[in-house]
């Protein structure tokens, strides 16, 4: 297995989609500083789950997303994926060639693939087990891993070594085992603690529940006497009902009958009326027919009169005949006089007639007064026998009224007492109510009493414990802040003197020189080791030394010598000694003056402190130094002096005699001169810290104990509460199971007293109705005497009225005939005017022809007399009608007698209807009253079986048993079990299915207790299993390791010995590793006392001896070479080709002994600002030079 390539797109600098294609052997990636290199070993490292973002050198997971130019945006998403060819199945998976790739988005999403699918980071994990492939495998070394391989605490080691030595998963399966076991060992004090509490409400529980099955039997055979009862009483109620129901129904069909005869008298009476009615209409055209009849037969008279004088007339003419003519001058001349007074009478006769018409007329109108004073009188006594009979209606009305009411009295009364007594019952039951709930509220006052005591104790042992845990993070936290603290000083220090020790930052031939320091005698050391100053200083002097201060002090010329030779025949470089015995120091600086000049501090020597016997050196090498505060000042004291004058400031910058200026930024803050003060203040620092830790760790423990102590009081405290808790929810239960009843009684209570207010408010009612009914029968009978005293005086005025109609009828007879007789003495002049008029003219023509006038005097009295014969007949037939008019008129009247008197029997007999149908509203009342009383008594009944135990009728019918067949009995046994129910006190009936839930909770956590304590012994015997295979493979691979570790050193370093210990006293599977290396030549000793590249080359061979051993696919190294002198890199780059048999390599490199020895090199460059490319070269065909 190795790795084919890489595809990175959008990580970091590399914003477009590049590709690594890889193959066996060794590929080399070069470019400058700052193209991006590193960049694609952090690739690698984050597509296989690396979150610590500090490996990744960055501030956030957002850093990995490429940021953008000033060319360019930046992108959205990182993407990397790696594929692998596993071909020979290495990686448990059953593909040949395995992709992992991994994207993040700016949102904060990321995603994981395997082949394109989507998997988590554990199944990447997973998938690397044991293969050294990883993000802590050895298969990535980046920058700085080398030095911490060796500079590291020793524990910090193991995770290099667990996976070489094939245990990681072994670890990571403990580790996940034992977190297991901290879970069920968790999981196990809380059931216990759960079963304790457990075991504590199992036995009230258990007690309450009985009570409460003893209470639910009495409360089933209760409900079964109920229902009987329910059943026997709705039954005879039933029966009841079914009586009332048909006297109802036959007291509805008398109503119904009598309404119907009521109604039937109703319409013969209005018939009557309406036949009464019409018969006077009739009377009253009789009456006018009878008085046209006589004035028809006075006119008829009148006629005939006329005709007779006119047939005498025609008889004298005609006896007279024959001497006619001889008088017929003399009669002409009687006729002219006769006819003038004819004129005259006329003329006077018409004064009379319209004299006799005017009094007609009068007499006609004063008939037509009589007329409507009459209608007027007869529809007022209509209108006041109306008035009767509507009276007489509405006193039968008030009549069933008052019966009604009085039946209601009745009712309202017994129903008020009813109320009443069951008010005193419910009263009663009431006080027994508030007696129960007292007795409750004070046992529940009294327990809250305890709980808020045992409550408040808890919140202030809570409080107590959170101080106490408080107290102890923060005193963790100061442990771990001042713990954290004394090892970085600690470090430093370490480092520090390794550094005094080593030299380190002094030249090669100088380090090579005090290595010899302990053979060669006379060597003081260094003139930093010699001088010393404050901190204000040592820039300063530092500055004044400049290379001096690397100069090596030797007691004479001679030992400087022999060290001159030493380096000499090593060929370790060049160095400069000061020997004490050829520097005296003596020498006067030239221009004090200038010490006194603004700004100036003092010369160099007099600001350092050195033994005695250096105080010449001193002088020697900073005498002639002057130190100013300010540059500024520097200059100035140097243009004042000439540009004569060495001089320094406290920031380093030098002026040098002659005019030159030095100055600018130092690479880095570290100096030689404060190296030492550096090591006292943080061996200050260290020992303080370990004074402190041990101040915070008493005070820990205590407050630890104190948390401990608090803790156990809480739970007692919490226990307590609980079963407190318990004790006051029943108590509630209780009291709210008695406030339900007292509200139920309250309830029952103000509804008796609504309705008792309500039937009081009816009584009232009833009594005003009845005074109003009274009152309003007195108002009827007063209206019914003035009705009867108006048809008295209205029937006397109608009969003095019909008398004046009758005389003023019988005066418009007469003036009729009068006028008729006047009408008629004025007919007959006027005919007799003309007669005469026309007997002149006739006696003229008569004279003239005699002889025909004697013929037509006989035809006109003959057609005379045949007209009186008419006349008469028609008076005779008037007469007739006249005589019949006035039978009928009798009759007429006799009739209306007769109907007067049908009326009253009419009028009696509505009013007996009307008694007998208030009799039967009484009686219909009464029955009503009777039934809604009865479907009360059966709704209370079956409102009372709902509310108790919601059963209906029909289901009442399944509890029903032969045995109850007396409701006595009945009555009896269900007062027994209320008795018997009420004996048993407060019953918590939630206590059964608690008790069973407790109960089957607590078998439960027994048995998940026994489960837990068998699953805690598996993990345990798991753990010794996984603790005993680990320690013997980690032995055995740990002497492998450290056997092929001491191989490969010698190989590399060309001889010495290198070695692996583990720490004394610790466990073997925690216990760190100790890194010992003995190069060629030089004696045991510490890696601190390695130089930089021993270091690095000591850590190679760990690497390889672990490469060795036991290879990684493919092995990915970021310039772990860059300390190394180009003979070692060829060593390292020559033992990388033996590597490559089962490893395939990828370094990341500057050195050219490495680029050398690779088989393909990359190039990263950055042709854009801030985006790498790629350049790639094969160089397994040819060789570099071509």
């Amino acid at each position: 297995m190795y790795l084919k390539s890489i595809e990175i797109q959008g990580f970091k600098s590399f914003a477009n989609k590049l590709v690594f294609e890889f193959h066996n052997g060794i590929t080399g990636i070069v470019g400058p500083n700052g193209s991006g290199k590193s960049n694609v070993a952090d690739a690698v490292r984050w597509v296989l789950g690396e979150q610590r973002i500090k490996q990744l050198r960055g501030a956030s997971m957002q850093d990995v997303i490429f940021a953008g130019t000033e060319m360019r945006k930046p992108q959205g998403f990182a993407y990397v994926a790696i594929t692998l060819d596993n071909s020979d199945h290495q990686l448990a998976i059953d593909y040949d060639q395995v992709t992992v790739s991994r994207r993040l988005y700016r949102s904060g999403e990321s995603e994981y693939m395997i082949n394109g699918s989507a998997c988590r980071l554990k199944d990447i994990n997973e998938l690397f087990y044991d293969t050294g492939i990883g993000k802590e495998g050895y298969s990535i070394i980046g920058q700085g891993q080398i030095d911490r391989i060796l500079s590291g605490k020793p524990e910090e080691r193991r995770e290099l070594f667990d996976e070489a030595a094939g245990i990681v998963k072994f670890k990571r399966r403990k580790a996940i085992a034992q977190k297991k076991l901290e879970d069920e060992q968790a999981n196990l004090v809380r059931v216990s603690d759960i079963l304790s509490e457990l075991e504590k409400q199992v036995g009230p529980l258990e007690r309450q529940s009985r009570a409460a099955r003893e209470y639910l039997q009495l409360k089933d055979s209760l409900k079964i006497c109920d229902a009987n009862l329910f059943l026997m009483e709705t039954e005879g109620t039933g029966k009841q009902l079914e009586e009332v129901e048909k006297r109802q129904q036959i007291l509805s069909g008398d109503m119904e009958d009598t309404g119907r005869e009521s109604e039937r008298l109703k319409a013969g009476y209005e018939e009557l009326e309406q036949s009464l009615a019409d018969l006077e209409r009739r009377m009253a055209a009789d009456r006018d027919e009878l008085s046209q009849g006589t004035v028809l037969k006075g006119n008829l008279e009148g006629q005939i009169n006329v005709l007779k004088e006119q047939i005498h007339t025609e008889e004298m003419n005609q006896e007279h005949l024959e001497h006619r003519r001889d008088v017929i001058k003399e009669e002409l001349a009687a006729k002219n006089q006769q006819l003038d007074s004819y004129r005259e009478e006329l003329k006077a006769m018409g004064g009379q007639v319209r004299d006799a018409l005017k009094r007609q007329e009068e007499a006609g109108a004063r008939l037509e007064g009589q007329d409507e004073a009459i209608r007027r009188l007869e529809e007022a006594i209509e209108g006041a026998k109306g008035s009767i009979i509507q009276a007489l209606n509405e006193r039968a009305s008030l009549t069933a009224r008052q019966q009604r009411y009085e039946t209601m009295l009745e009712q309202v009364n017994l129903r008020r007492s009813e109320v009443s007594q069951k008010l005193l019952r419910f009263k009663s039951d009431e006080s027994v109510q508030d007696e129960h709930i007292g007795r409750e509220r004070a046992l529940l006052d009294q327990l809250n009493e305890d709980l808020e005591q045992k409550q408040f104790a808890a919140q202030e042992t809570e409080d107590a414990l959170l101080k106490a845990e408080q107290e102890s993070r923060r005193l963790n936290r100061n442990l771990n802040d001042t713990q954290q603290e004394y090892h970085m000083a600690y470090t430093k220090l370490e480092s520090l003197k390794n550094l005094a020790e080593r030299y380190d930052g002094y030249g090669n031939s100088i380090r090579r020189v005090m290595e010899v320091r302990d053979r060669v005698h006379g060597i003081h050391g260094v003139v930093a080791d010699i001088i010393t100053t404050s901190q204000k200083y040592e820039t300063a002097i530092e500055t004044a030394l400049g290379g001096s201060i690397q100069n090596i002090v030797t007691d004479s010329e001679a030992t400087a010598k022999q060290l001159i030779e030493y380096l000499k025949k090593n060929k370790y470089g060049r160095a400069t000694f000061l020997p004490l015995t050829s520097i005296n120091g003596k020498q006067v600086f030239s221009q004090p003056a200038a010490l006194k000049e603004k700004g100036v501090l003092g010369l160099a020597s007099d600001l350092v402190q050195v033994d005695s016997r250096y105080e010449g050196l001193a002088r020697y090498l900073l005498g002639r130094v002057v130190v100013a505060d300010t540059i500024d000042n520097a200059i100035a004291l140097a243009r004042k002096y000439k540009y004569s004058l060495r001089i320094v400031t406290l920031e380093g910058e030098l002026l040098s005699a002659g005019g030159s200026m030095t100055g600018g930024a130092f690479k880095n803050s570290s100096n030689l001169l404060g190296r030492r003060r550096e090591i006292d203040e943080l061996e200050n620092t260290c020992s303080k810290a370990l004074v402190q830790v041990e101040k915070i760790q008493k005070e820990l423990n205590l407050e630890e104990s104190l948390a401990r102590e608090k803790k156990g009081e809480l739970e007692k405290l919490r226990a307590d509460i609980q079963s407190m808790a318990i004790r006051e929810n029943t108590i509630r239960m209780n009291i709210s199971q008695l406030e339900d009843k007292k509200a139920e009684i309250a309830e029952s209570s103000t509804d008796l007293v609504r309705e008792h207010g309500q039937l009081e408010e009816q009584v009232k009612e009833i009594n005003e109705s009845r005074s109003a009914l009274t009152q309003d029968s007195r108002e009827l009978e007063q209206v019914s005497t003035q009705a009867n005293q108006e048809i008295e005086d209205k029937t006397v005025l109608l009969e003095n009225s019909r008398k004046e109609r009758e005389t003023c009828a019988a005066d418009l007879s007469a003036l009729q005939m009068e006028a008729a007789n006047l009408r008629q003495k004025q007919d007959f002049i006027r005919e007799n005017s003309d007669r005469v008029s026309g007997e002149i003219k006739k006696l003229t023509e008569e004279f003239d022809s005699l002889a025909e006038g004697t013929e037509n005097s006989g035809q006109v009295i003959e057609g005379k007399r045949q007209e009186i014969a008419h006349l008469g007949e028609l008076i005779q037939n008037a007469m007739v009608h006249m005589k019949e008019l006035e039978q009928v008129m009798a009759g007429h009247e006799a009739e209306k007698e007769e109907m007067s008197l049908r009326q009253k029997a009419f009028l009696a007999k509505r009013e007996e209807l009307t008694a007998r149908l208030a009799e039967l509203d009484k009686d219909m009342f009464r029955v009503q009253a009777q039934k809604e009383k009865l479907e009360e008594k059966l709704e209370a009944s079956t409102a009372y079986m709902w509310s108790e135990y919601e059963m209906t009728y029909s289901t009442a019918l399944e509890l029903k048993r032969e045995e109850y067949q007396s409701a006595p009995e009945v009555k009896k046994l269900i007062d027994e079990l209320k008795s018997r129910i009420k004996g048993l006190g407060n019953i918590n009936v939630n206590a059964i299915e608690d008790y069973k839930e407790v109960s089957e909770r607590y078998e439960f956590m027994r048995a998940q207790h026994e489960d837990l304590v068998t699953a805690q012994a598996e993990l345990e015997k798991i753990i010794e299993e996984l603790d005993t295979g680990m320690r013997r493979q980690f032995e055995e691979k740990f002497g492998e390791i450290r056997a092929e570790f001491d191989k490969v050193f010698k190989e590399l370093f060309g001889g010495g010995r290198g070695t692996l210990e583990l720490m004394e006293d610790e466990d073997i599977l925690e216990a760190g590793i100790q890194i010992i290396a003995q190069p060629p030549g030089k004696k045991l000793q510490n890696m601190m006392q390695l130089s930089g590249g021993e270091k690095a080359l000591t850590a190679i061979s760990l690497l390889f001896a672990i490469q060795n051993l036991k290879p990684s696919p493919f092995c990915l190294l970021d310039e772990i070479e860059a300390a190394l002198d180009d003979s070692n890199v060829d060593r390292f780059a020559g033992y990388l080709h033996k590597l490559t048999r089962n490893t395939q390599f990828i370094v990341i490199t500057h050195r050219r002994g490495t680029m050398v020895s690779a088989d393909r090199l990359y190039g990263i460059t950055m042709q854009e600002k801030g985006v790498s490319t790629l350049v790639s070269v094969n160089l397994i065909a040819d060789d570099l030079d071509k």
